[in-house]
């Protein structure tokens, strides 16, 4: 349950021709901006640190997707500005420097399928470095030694790659359609299962290009990299190209309610494969090498069959075989990390009271520094004298920046949204803190409306976030955006309750087995504190939104707490948790939250159950769902639309066919938010100002 665009190029292109000082009046932020942002991320530093070439993702509305391509930035010259590296209509991404820094490996869709490529690094066209039959997922390029590692989806009894590709095609051209399956995932998160698993496979590179891909997983009855979300994090090449090491979660039976991803360690060729973590029955991943190969790094639970639990920082000294927790003591869950380069420090981030900044952790010690301040570091490269950053607030999408690694300076690069915001109104947030639930303080933020003027009383969206371990931070998204609000004219109020992330593992633990008590306490709390203390909240006109488990507390409100709200909004929400335990495909997440199976802990399940308070529901509330949801199905929206009509309860159902558990497609984002600004304006009569 976890969640946690960009200008076409004719948008931009029509932006940096504008005449300096000729922009539009301000206007506030809408959600046609949103979609129109461009979206940075990946930056990869060049081995000399020189130069950073990083993903930007735009959007097609015509085509309706999103579409990536490859920028560069010349971190040497002073006053240098980005330059777009790859304009091919398919997305390119991923991009990977060569050891010796001339060429960029980046994966494309521009050959009808998607593969690897590498591009000159002081310009010249594209090759292609892998023509494989079979869509390539992901890919790790060998330091030194001439090899490429690739992921692809296989068919697990197929001796070669062949055999997957006839099989895919004599499934397609039957004249049945019918699936049997003898195990569970039948499906994961918006996909049904048809048999193949992710393997990993290793190539060796002649001339820059790809030779007859090795499986080194074969082996294992196992995705690499894992299914939905994996990426090439979960695996990496030692830093001599001989071995590689990758977490992989064995499938089995058990594999909907196993969270024992294990890491493994196997030659290049595929010989020798052994498990390196077999003692621990939690969750291993990300390993990374320091660069003289001496040392082995990765991210470590020490509880089973919970999804968010602490990862901590375990270290493998290679030559002597010593195991530590580093950070074991460090009450803070390690996000991504890296190795500087001389080994002695590893970067990671983390979430910390609101924020996600990028921490140092000395590897004797263990002691973690704290190097940026407020805003979310989304992800960074590490060279030998700076770190790149791309960093997102309420306030900006991702935007670069750099970090001196003596002195720590940092400073602010081009910004890609530059122009896109130059006349946008934003609204201003600010963070608050109070007494929850046990006495606990907890924190909040507030944003005001984008054209706030004092004095003046204003509409509240009281907007609950999911996981249920997450955070509402100091961070950019494009899905829950507390700006949209303010651009539509509405306060806004959203609290990290008991659960959140970022506060200690104590407070995240808070929430299992109680997610109709200590959070709704704490929300309730926490919106009279808000109340109190800022005068231009209009309580009364307040409507409550949320998706996920905020799509949960939505319906556990309208039975447990409906009184403040004129109306509420419940995005793929659960709406019964014996139904839920039943139909999810991860099992270990229901089975964790409710302490044990459900036929044996019915009492655990009924306790927060909403469905058990229909009875008292009474308030409009505005359902949506994507009936490729498998997270939690989409009957679970239906259910409760049934359950308000019914009652005759005022009520809306928005439903997305070609949509999962979030809503991707830049024209269903649009429709979503102006369905969603039209259900509040209704609702708070701020549609008759």
């Amino acid at each position: 349950m976890r969640q946690s665009l960009a200008p076409a190029a004719g948008v931009l292109s029509a932006c940096l021709l504008m005449p300096l000082g000729a922009h539009a009046a301000p206007h506030p932020f809408t959600v046609d901006d949103l979609v129109r942002m461009q979206r940075v991320s990946d930056p990869a530093l060049s081995p000399d640190g020189r130069t950073v070439v990083y993903t930007v993702r735009e959007t097609d509305l015509p085509a309706n997707r999103g579409r990536t391509d490859l920028w560069s930035l010349d971190l040497s010259t002073k006053g240098a500005q980005p330059r777009r590296l790859t304009t091919h209509p398919d997305s390119d991404s991923s991009a990977e420097w060569s050891a010796d820094g001339r060429e960029i490996y980046f994966l494309s869709s521009r050959s009808g399928s998607s593969q690897v490529w590498r591009l000159p690094a002081n310009g010249g066209e594209a090759i292609q470095v892998t023509a494989l039959p079979l869509d390539v997922g992901s890919f790790r390029l060998a330091s030194n030694a001439g090899r490429i590692a690739v992921t692809l989806e296989v068919f697990a009894d197929c001796s070669d790659l062949p055999c997957t590709v006839d099989r895919l095609k004599q499934t397609k051209d039957a004249k049945d359609s019918g699936e049997v399956y003898d195990r569970l995932f039948v499906r994961h998160w918006d996909t049904w299962a048809d048999g193949r698993i992710s393997q990993l496979f290793v190539m060796k590179l002649s001339n820059g290009v790809a030779t007859e891909p090795v499986s080194v997983s074969k082996a294992l009855d196992a995705d690499v990299p894992s299914k939905p979300f994996g990426d090439a994090t979960e695996y990496t090449f030692s830093p001599d190209g001989s071995k590689l090491v990758f977490s992989a979660r064995l499938k089995g039976k058990s594999e909907p309610w196993s969270t024992n991803f294990d890491l493994y360690e196997v030659g290049a060729d595929g010989s020798g494969l052994r498990n390196l973590t077999e003692d621990n029955p939690a969750w291993d991943t990300q390993p990374i090498y320091s660069r003289d190969g001496t040392q082995l790094a990765w991210r470590a639970m020490e509880r089973a069959g919970f999804e968010a639990d602490r990862f901590h920082i375990v270290l493998l000294d290679l030559k002597s075989g010593q195991r530590r927790a580093l950070t074991k003591d460090w009450d803070r869950s390690v996000d991504a990390m890296a190795f500087a380069n001389d080994g002695k420090t590893l970067y990671a981030t983390t979430d910390h009271f609101g924020q996600h900044p990028l921490w140092s952790v000395d590897v004797k010690t263990g002691k973690p520094t704290m190097l940026t301040g407020p805003g979310r570091i989304e992800s960074f490269s590490v060279g030998e004298k700076e770190i790149v950053l791309a960093t997102s607030s309420l306030k900006s999408p991702a935007e670069l920046q750099s970090l001196t690694i003596k002195g720590g300076d940092l400073r602010a690069l081009p910004r890609m949204n530059e122009a896109a915001l130059a006349d946008i109104k934003f609204g201003e947030p600010e963070q608050f803190t109070f007494i929850g639930a046990e006495g606990a303080t907890v924190y909040g933020h507030v944003m005001k409306p984008a054209n706030y003027k004092p004095g003046t009383k204003y509409p509240v969206a009281f907007i609950i976030h999911g996981g249920p371990q997450g955070s509402f931070g100091n961070s950019w998204s494009y899905r829950w955006n507390p700006q949209t609000y303010a651009g539509a004219g509405y306060a806004s109020v959203f609290i990290d309750f008991h659960g959140s992330t970022g506060y200690g593992q104590a407070f995240t633990d808070s929430i299992s087995q109680d997610w109709g008590g200590k959070p709704l306490e704490d929300l309730q709390k926490g919106l009279e504190a808000a109340l109190g203390k800022y005068d231009w909240l209009d309580s009364s006109r307040m409507c409550a939104l949320g998706a996920s488990y905020g799509g949960y507390m939505i319906n556990w409100i309208a039975g447990n707490w409906a009184e403040p709200f004129k109306c509420l909004v419940n995005h793929d929400g659960v709406f019964d948790a014996r139904g839920m335990a039943y139909s999810t495909e991860e099992l270990w997440f229901t089975e964790w939250e409710q302490g044990g199976i459900a036929w044996e802990v019915p009492e655990n399940v009924e306790k927060f159950n909403p469905v058990n308070h229909v009875a008292k529901w009474n308030k409009p509330m505005l359902i949506i769902h994507g009936t490729r949801d498998y997270r939690i199905p989409y009957a679970q929206g239906l259910s409760a639309f049934t359950a308000l009509q019914r009652k005759g309860i005022p009520s809306r159902l928005l439903m997305f066919p070609d949509e999962n558990h979030w809503v991707l497609k830049p024209n269903n984002s649009i429709r979503w938010h102006h369905e969603v600004e039209q259900w509040l304006n209704q609702w708070t009569g701020k549609s008759a100002e």
